[in-house]
């Protein structure tokens, strides 16, 4: 069948004739692989410096074509790519020994990054665009991702990021041929024009306080010299490597997570009464007042719960550290919530996974994954972040003068 331009399209359609999808894919193909060959015998003729049934006095000439099948996303396609006598060509279009068209190995990572298993993709290409990959193949195309993470992973920094948030998501991950819940850190930084940009992943050690310090001595490496604030989880040693790298960093722990660990034991009957009464705590004006509230509630509760007035009372200074701002700063770093949401992200797109079956692998996904949201991150700033900024500047004037001559 000829390709049909539009106007040959239309005058079928009004004549009856019958045009079906597949007989529109067979066209687009027949395009594909005559644009192909096309442009494989231009660049031929580039490089050996005329064109085809010109006369030349170079001794290297062209040689016939090899015939090669090409992976595609709309299906097999069959192409004939012209050879020189001596083997030099170096088709760039379609590369020597190339099977998979360039739009397939994007296709794979997409759909790996959508959580997809390296047997499912396997299946879903041969289902949807007809042509098979061995999983080796599509697992090969996987792993040329990791240099690019490795290299993302250690690069350079900005010299000051105004607020981090440090939070964890949990992965199954076969380790020693033994599936393992292994915990999975994200660090997410501000920037001074109140972007929001992923700073690194870190899979698989145990909370100390010489693993963090470690880490933070990494970001340290990698151009980080200021940290105003850190909003982190309840992560066993954090605060010590913290005050240890960064000594003029507030540090927030997270309220959504106290809340819920407060929570966690409380009877079902009286959770809604509980948290009602810690709300009381946290949403208080002052810090004063949040005290108040706080022996307020160990009086109503103190007997029955006690494990809950003493966890907020021994991670009182870290809990508290929100009251010194105002408003805008108070919502923004009272709770880890913008990392959760990416965690949140994660866990749907790896849930249909079950588990991984390296650390490798478990870090490829989360690179894809961070990559995609960071994308959507880097077209908006942060709410409110011109408000927020001129009053980070007064509270840390002494740090944020560097930053503002």
């Amino acid at each position: 069948m000829d390709i049909l331009n539009k106007e040959e399209l239309r005058r079928q359609i009004k004549e009856g004739k019958e045009i079906s999808l597949d007989g529109i894919l067979d066209d687009f193909k027949t395009l594909l692989r005559e644009t192909i060959q096309t442009a494989t015998e231009v660049e031929l003729d580039d490089h050996l410096g005329y064109e085809k049934h010109q006369k030349s006095d170079n001794f290297n000439y062209r040689n016939g074509t090899n015939k090669k099948t090409l992976k595609s996303k709309y299906g097999d396609v069959d192409v004939a790519i012209p050879r020189d006598r001596d083997g030099s060509f170096e088709p760039q279009l379609v590369k020597k020994r190339e099977t998979l068209l360039n739009g397939s190995e994007d296709l794979i990572l997409s759909l790996y990054t959508k959580g997809m298993s390296v047997r499912d993709i396997q299946h879903h290409l041969d289902d949807l665009y007809g042509y098979q990959l061995s999983e080796q193949t599509i697992s090969n195309i996987t792993d040329t991702i990791i240099e690019k993470a490795k290299e993302w992973q250690n690069r350079p920094l900005e010299p000051i990021y105004p607020i981090v948030f440090m939070d964890a998501t949990v992965l199954k991950i076969r380790v020693e041929r033994v599936v393992k819940n292994i915990a999975a850190y994200i660090m997410l930084g501000v920037t001074l024009e109140g972007k929001k940009e992923i700073l690194g992943i870190w899979i698989g050690e145990n909370e100390t306080s010489k693993y963090w310090l470690s880490l933070l001595n990494e970001l340290k490496n990698r151009g980080v010299d200021d940290v105003l604030i850190f909003a982190i989880d309840g992560l066993n040693g954090f605060n010590e490597a913290i005050e240890a790298v960064y000594p003029k960093a507030e540090i927030q722990r997270c309220i959504v997570h106290q809340i819920r660990s407060s929570l966690r034991y409380v009877s079902w009957k009286d959770r809604k009464a509980v948290a009602a009464d810690l709300k009381m705590i946290y949403t208080a004006t002052t810090e004063e007042d949040a005290q108040e509230a706080l022996l307020e509630f160990n009086d109503i509760w103190g007997n029955k719960y006690p494990h809950i007035t003493q966890s907020w009372t021994n991670h009182w200074n870290e809990l508290a550290t929100f009251f010194k701002y105002p408003k805008p700063i108070r919502k923004l770093i009272y709770t880890t919530n913008p990392i959760e949401s990416l965690n949140s992200s994660i866990k749907r797109r790896t849930k249909s996974k079950g588990s991984f079956p390296t650390i490798d692998a478990a870090f490829k996904v989360l690179y894809l994954s961070t990559q995609e949201v960071q994308e959507k991150w880097n077209r908006n700033g942060l709410r409110n972040w011109s408000e927020i900024y001129p009053q980070l500047c007064i509270f840390f004037s002494e740090i944020m003068e560097k930053y503002t001559r």
